[in-house]
């Protein structure tokens, strides 16, 4: 059963060639994202993730590590708070801070930070619903 206070942290990364794949999904095809030259003449001076590429990561975690299979994603604030760059590693970090068993909810703090710098990079909190892990 989940209690306030469990956490959960993974460390993750994204590839060039991925981002050029969100972006040909997505359709979010800013040259931001994906083009070295046009990226070179804004203040990152280099392509930049797209965000919720980044955030990704929360979907993940929350539908299949932590709380894991069976959880549904009811809701997502985030802030942006800085760049992030292909090839750079980071760490997504989950704690539960609120829990309302009687709707089986939970509200889970979301961190990513950078590993090189540990500035945070992505704030917010997330509720998800999970029958079976919620008391």
């Amino acid at each position: 059963m989940l209690s306030i206070g469990d956490n959960y942290a993974t460390n993750f990364s994204f590839t060039q060639n991925q981002v050029n794949a969100f972006a040909e999904l997505t359709g979010d095809t800013n040259p931001i994202h994906i083009d070295d030259e046009f990226a070179s003449k804004t203040p990152f001076k280099k392509p930049i993730m797209h965000g919720f590429l980044s955030a990704s990561i929360f979907s993940r975690v929350l539908g299949t590590e932590f709380p894991g299979n069976g959880s549904v994603y009811l809701s997502q604030q985030m802030d942006f708070l800085r760049p992030m760059f292909v090839n750079e590693e980071y760490e997504a970090n989950f704690e539960i801070t609120e829990i309302d068993s009687r709707r089986k909810t939970a509200i889970i703090k979301t961190i990513i930070t950078s590993v090189a710098n540990k500035k945070v990079m992505v704030k917010g909190e997330a509720k998800i619903m999970h029958k079976e892990l919620i008391a």
